[in-house]
């Protein structure tokens, strides 16, 4: 019985430690089991509060721990996020009208019938007449157009189009704080660890602290940030840099306000490229959350700080683009060798961080806690057994969200600053990310090409970024199926339709988020 895990300890707060608190919490159920869950958090620390992009995983993960959508937007100043738009990342001027810019949109709806039919070689033959995006999917439409993914009839968490959210980061740890303490019977300890204690096997047996003395767990996960005072300091497991493959390091954080308040929402993140970075632009209710990512080793702060005040400088004028409060955040890119160890896993900035290129941070959270939730150990004897799947899925996961970040970087053809032909250089590409780049020259991306169980990014995020970036591919020549030609072309004009009947229906994020204020969507 002593070999039993009852008692989990949270060390760390913040979107990492409430959000795996409360997975934890709903999984377990506390108010009918003999399980325990204490966060115990630093009243001295700051969450660094920068993550404000989700994926569409984070709507199963509000549901699944039991909180209202209609709550969840109104209290964390959400709104609707349908992927991500790049701007200026190829450095390509068109005269083109399909492409009118450098810019193109990775949706999060995938390419209608993608699991039958590989829509990319029927596009290709028209990729002068109208983009990937569009051409496979209502969302990248609707989203330049600045529409919500959903009605306000639809029900909480519904969709017609799939969709994330932007959010205030402070808020949204605030609002799980409350849910996990008020609502899920999570224990809080307000307090900081002074020290950490091990048994005769190397397993912690309890941290010590200043106020409230030795708390003793069977578990202890991680939430620290970049401190990581259970994996890294105490433990001392190696982090691996992996700066020689993505060079951002830095990041400048501003928040902007809007000039008139019913100012339209933006429907999806704005990640627009720079001489030595890339500038991103995320719309919350009531303000912007705007940020300039960038290398250290090919610019200075200030250089980047100048760039990104001009970058607001249009839509807020130059006296408050310049007079906005600015954050520095220093960052290694890279992840843990392991991410549990013993009786200790991290989860969050703990276990490793990377730019915030596709909103990652907060989705590596989700699988994380859902992975401990789901597979938590019954007792001491099989815990080995959890945390060498969990070490595999973890680095498989770190190792995917690397290859598909650098593959943004990759295809550029811009030649304005040495980082960009940095990037461009194989000796800086993940071999896995070289050896796909030269089988798609000769066959389409899809399905098979990934291995691996559950990858985070499907073969359709793949597709919409190469193809954004205008990739080609030229594969051998085969025998033509006039019946699966037909169904393309069927599935073109179906989503051609469609498109304009979800434009006609659907309002703008800033109504829909008005009407989720006034009325709320219908409670499941």
């Amino acid at each position: 019985m002593d070999n039993l895990i009852n008692r989990v300890i949270i060390v760390g707060g913040g979107s990492a430690g409430w959000l795996t608190a409360c997975i934890l919490a709903a999984e377990l159920d506390l108010s009918n089991s003999n399980y325990t869950v204490t966060l115990v958090e630093s009243s001295d620390i700051n969450p660094i509060g920068v993550g404000e992009g989700t994926w569409p995983t984070m709507r199963a993960t509000l549901k699944k721990i039991g909180i209202s959508e209609n709550e969840f937007i109104n209290c964390c100043d959400a709104s609707f996020k349908q992927g991500s738009q790049f701007n200026d990342w190829q450095g390509l001027t068109s005269t083109n009208p399909v492409y009118p810019q450098d810019s193109y949109i990775h949706p999060f709806t995938v390419p209608v019938e993608f699991q039958n039919i590989n829509l990319a070689p029927h596009w290709q033959p028209y990729s002068e007449q109208v983009c990937f995006a569009d051409a496979v999917s209502t969302q990248s439409v609707l989203a330049k157009q600045g529409k919500a993914p959903k009605l306000i009839t639809s029900p909480e968490y519904s969709f017609i189009g799939n969709y994330g959210y932007h959010l205030d980061a402070g808020k949204f740890s605030g609002l799980l704080k409350k849910h996990a303490i008020n609502k899920l019977n999570v224990k809080h300890v307000i307090d900081n660890v002074t020290e950490i204690h091990n048994d005769d096997s190397g397993f912690i047996n309890h941290i010590e602290t200043e106020k409230n003395g030795a708390i003793a767990g069977d578990i202890f996960v991680d939430c620290t940030g970049f401190a990581s005072l259970l994996i890294g300091k105490h433990y001392n497991i190696d982090f691996i840099n992996k700066q020689d493959q993505l060079f951002n390091n830095t990041a400048i954080a501003i928040q902007a306000p809007y000039d008139d308040p019913n100012q339209d929402i933006a429907s999806c993140t704005l990640s627009t490229a720079q001489t030595n970075g890339w500038i991103w632009d995320i719309g919350l209710q009531s303000r912007r959350g705007v940020g300039h990512v960038f290398s250290s080793d090919h610019t200075t702060t200030d250089a980047a700080e100048i760039q990104l005040r001009q970058y607001l400088t249009p839509t807020i004028g130059i006296k408050q683009a310049e007079a906005l409060p600015a954050r520095t955040i220093n960052f290694t890119p890279g992840y843990r060798e392991k991410f549990w160890h013993n009786n200790c896993l991290a989860i969050g900035m703990s276990a490793g961080f990377i730019e915030p290129l596709e909103a990652s941070a907060l989705a590596l959270i989700e699988q994380s806690a859902n992975f401990l939730a789901e597979q938590f150990p019954k007792n001491r004897a099989i815990m080995p057994i959890i945390a060498k799947r969990y070490n595999q899925t973890t680095s498989q996961h770190w190792t995917q969200i690397i290859e598909f970040l650098k593959l943004h970087y990759v295809l550029t053809k811009r030649t304005d600053s040495q980082y960009w032909l940095d990037n461009v250089d194989p000796k800086s590409m993940p071999d896995s990310l070289i050896e796909n780049l030269e089988l798609w020259q000769h066959q389409y991306p899809y399905r098979l090409d990934q291995a691996g169980y559950n990858p985070l990014f499907p073969a359709a995020s793949y597709q919409y970024v190469m193809f954004g970036m205008g990739f080609k591919s030229n594969p051998i020549a085969k025998r033509q199926d006039k019946q699966i030609e037909l169904r393309a072309q069927q599935l073109f004009n179906e989503n051609r339709l469609r498109t304009q009947q979800q434009s006609a229906v659907l309002t703008s994020n800033r109504d829909l988020l008005n009407k989720v204020k006034k009325f709320g969507f219908a409670k499941i």
